[in-house]
């Protein structure tokens, strides 16, 4: 054993051991302004632990907060999208959590509680520490389960869930936006994916009491994903439900047949009933929510027009809008909320990054009513979004012993706690917020290389420059962005990954080299970035641009 995972035993062994935390039976006392959510009439929330990974960076990256897991004592175990798990403790029953501690490394997303074990997943792998009852950092070291997975960069992170029997079933995503020449880019090409995904785009079902496992042990479930984290098993139905995110760059790769528009409100977050052996149709079509048809995707000779050949592959449940991009899912088995909502799905929404020019929008829980014999209603609502004028990138949901439903928010690291009280909320409902567009951002483009910027920045870096989290920078306040016009000349020209440190941040969504545009346009887009986003810097002109080609 190497020296700091001894210290890391030692110190784990001197936490002390409570047999049994009690689960308080009254509820607490919920924030003022319920911790700046938007919450249905009956509902109040407070923050029960907050900024637990504000500006933290690993490796030069900024981190995230994921998905969480509850304990039958009320211990609640968080897993970071770079670092290991955060466990949390409340020791004075005031419904906050007080005491906090880290353990464990590997980055990932996936975190679960079942028979004694504490599950999770990084993105090549899944273990599972021995958890005691009232223990609430682990003193053992983890054990694997399944490794080997691959680690593609993009749509790496590995979901997972258990049926009734325990079996577990884990998900590899596809790391691309379709698999086709040219991917994402004018003129997209699609390639045959026989091969490509009998190794991708699918779950794999494991015996999670089976060590040391590889893709080869598994057996496999289902096909035709793009990427699907949202995974729960439905204790009525008794089998799986999961949300798929669907593509993006519709307009990108065939404007003849899509505009902007097609690509923020045609290609749905699909939910499905995943049964064995269901093919989802990636990447060969896509769900269209308002043709409420399955649509061949532009790669593969599609137009906006011609569908998907009828039963081939599997129609969902719900289509969410486009870009919301669903993380965790879990059904509500408690029984403190009101009837309407139980054995219903919870799914955190991590919010768009590419709805231009349409709002961004997804910020938020939703929640699918289900039937008494476990099928979806056919409809979904919302149910938690922010009042305060912040977006909650939403990552994790899970339900507490006593039925409270905690939600974390990725970027800042809050979390949330959920009651029902039944008495009115001095904010306003859920249901009631209207997102709209403020005046500084309704002006973005009032200056030179707006066009350049709506049609090909604003997708990705925001109408505003804020980013979207780790999918894409910021460029408001960017030191590229208002530094060296050289640097940032050949940024564009070449591509960051070609022209900055290779210690940078690094981002989800790589930016391509754009050297396809005039040096005009270059010239134009620049400078109204700096002027917008770089406090004024310097002007480019076509000339200075013609000089780095």
């Amino acid at each position: 054993m190497n020296f700091p995972a001894f210290a890391r035993l030692i110190a784990c062994a001197l936490l002390p051991l409570v047999p049994t935390v009690a689960v308080h039976a009254t509820l607490p006392v919920p924030d003022s302004d319920n911790g700046g959510l938007a919450l249905p009439p009956g509902f109040r929330a407070l923050i029960v632990a907050d900024k637990l990974i504000d500006g933290r960076k690993i490796d030069n990256n900024g981190d995230q907060l994921r998905f969480l897991a509850v304990a039958a004592n009320g211990d609640l175990y968080a897993k970071t999208f770079r670092g290991g798990i955060i466990a949390l403790r409340d020791n004075d029953g005031d419904g906050r959590f007080e005491e906090k501690h880290e353990f464990g490394s590997g980055a990932g997303t996936g975190i679960a509680l079942r028979d004694g074990w504490l599950y999770y997943s990084t993105n090549s792998a899944v273990y599972r520490y021995p958890h005691q009852d009232g223990e609430l950092v682990p003193t053992s070291e983890p054990q694997l389960i399944v490794g080997g997975l691959e680690d593609a960069g993009t749509h790496n992170a590995k979901s997972f869930a258990f049926d009734d029997e325990g079996r577990m079933l884990v998900e590899i995503g596809s790391p691309a936006n379709v698999l086709a020449e040219n991917d994402g880019r004018l003129g997209a090409k699609g390639l045959d994916a026989t091969v490509f995904l009998k190794t991708h785009g699918g779950f794999w079902r494991f015996d999670p009491n089976k060590l040391n496992q590889t893709l080869a042990d598994g057996y496999h479930f289902s096909t035709g994903h793009r990427h699907s984290l949202a995974l729960a098993w439905q204790p009525v139905a008794k089998e799986f439900f999961m949300a798929m995110m669907g593509r993006d760059r519709l307009n990108d790769v065939a404007p003849d047949y899509y505009d902007a528009l097609d690509n923020a409100e045609r290609v749905s977050e699909e939910m499905h009933r995943l049964r064995d052996g269901v093919n989802l149709g990636w990447p060969y079509t896509y769900w269209d929510p308002i043709k409420q048809a399955r649509m061949v995707a532009p790669e593969f000779g599609g137009d906006n027009r011609k569908r998907a050949e009828l039963g081939k592959y599997d129609k969902p449940v719900i289509g969410f809008p486009g870009h919301w991009a669903p993380l965790q899912m879990n059904f509500y088995t408690g029984s403190q909320f009101p009837a309407h909502y139980r054995n219903g799905a919870f799914i955190a929404f991590h919010g768009s990054w590419n709805r231009a020019p349409q709002p961004q929008d997804g910020y938020k829980i939703a929640f699918v009513p289900f039937d008494e014999k476990g099928a979806p209603l056919g409809g979904y609502e919302e149910f938690a979004r922010n009042q305060s004028g912040k977006k909650f990138r939403m990552g994790g949901v899970a339900v507490g012993p006593d039925g409270s439903l905690y939600i974390s928010e990725t970027d800042i690291g809050r979390i949330w706690r959920i009651v029902y009280t039944g008495e009115d909320s001095p904010v306003t409902p859920a249901s009631a917020v209207i997102e709209t567009q403020s005046p500084a951002t309704a002006a973005i483009f009032n200056g030179p290389g707006k066009m350049v910027y709506e049609q090909i920045c604003a997708a990705c870096h925001m109408v505003d420059g804020s980013g979207a989290g780790q999918m894409q920078p910021a460029l408001a306040g960017s030191a590229v962005v208002k530094g060296d016009a050289s640097q940032i000349i050949r940024v564009v020209l070449n591509g960051p990954a070609a022209v900055l440190p290779a210690d940078r941040p690094k981002y989800s969504n790589v930016m391509p080299a754009f050297s396809i545009l005039s040096d005009q346009q270059i010239a134009d887009v620049l400078t109204y970035s700096r002027q917008h986003f770089g406090a004024g810097a310097s002007s480019i002109t076509a000339a200075q641009v013609a000089a780095h080609r």
